[in-house]
């Protein structure tokens, strides 16, 4: 997967030289749905990202947020799952808390995973039992055990919603921007862990699972089962993603707070 990852890697700075043309730059927002931004940035580093994926390896399948679905995916090995721009609502107001998402599925596990913040230029990168990457410095998720310490990031949209008011007295809440961003920085030992009860797309989290799982983390859904990707309904029910030493506190405390 060497070569797959080098071509993950173009992909995500040919990807992110177009988000950072345009972050603090003149552009027209729409609204795809509510609380759900587009931007030129989005379709165009989307089209650039395809075109390295698939170029280098066009008989491999494709899933992106800003590319329409097809089932053909389905019926293909590997498959790119892409989001150009994860955190949209963040990139257009400014806060450089976003991610170009590469990642590369193989029979619905994935494989590699690359996130690149073209704000920062911080690019993290994992494939399969070669550890993750900081801009090339191998990085590690915390051994933290204890919740009530923990740094837990946290959406800002959700919890304007109150969905984290129950767990603010039981870890130190952190709002961060998007999901993407929040597992790279799990990854790299920046914070302790994440989660989330409302549903995310495979697009949000497939490079950051890859990521968060090489740097020795654990990544389920919000019941503790595995993930897998590729499939053809591609939401999933929640998520969290910790060090080994957080990630069974944390689901017990979400199953003790909601009730499961």
């Amino acid at each position: 997967m060497q070569r797959e990852l080098e071509v993950a890697i173009e992909a995500a700075r040919t990807g992110g030289a177009i988000v950072r043309k345009y972050y603090k730059g003149e552009y027209q927002v729409h609204e795809k749905a509510p609380d759900n931004p587009l931007t030129v940035a989005d379709t165009e580093a989307d089209a650039a990202i395809k075109r390295v994926c698939l170029g280098a390896f066009p008989e491999d399948g494709w899933l992106s947020e800003e590319t329409r679905d097809s089932p053909d995916r389905l019926t293909r090995k590997r498959v790119w799952i892409v989001d150009p721009l994860d955190g949209t609502k963040e990139f257009t107001q400014h806060i450089p808390e976003f991610c170009v998402c590469v990642a590369l599925v193989v029979d619905g596990v994935v494989q590699l995973g690359v996130s690149f913040n073209p704000a920062t230029d911080k690019l993290f990168a994992a494939r399969r039992g070669h550890g993750t990457t900081l801009n090339g410095e191998r990085v590690k998720c915390t051994p933290k055990t204890d919740v009530r310490s923990a740094v837990v990031l946290a959406s800002r949209s959700e919890d304007k919603r109150g969905e984290w008011d129950p767990y603010k007295s039981e870890m130190q809440v952190k709002l961060t921007g998007s999901v993407a961003y929040k597992f790279a920085l799990i990854a790299a030992g920046e914070a302790d862990a994440t989660f989330s009860l409302t549903p995310k797309n495979e697009w949000d989290i497939c490079a950051g699972t890859m990521l968060v799982e090489e740097a020795g983390g654990v990544v389920t859904d919000r019941y503790g089962r595995p993930l897998t990707f590729n499939n053809r309904e591609t939401l999933l029910p929640g998520l969290i993603a910790a060090g080994t030493g957080l990630w069974g506190p944390i689901r017990d405390l979400i199953r003790q707070k909601s009730g499961e």
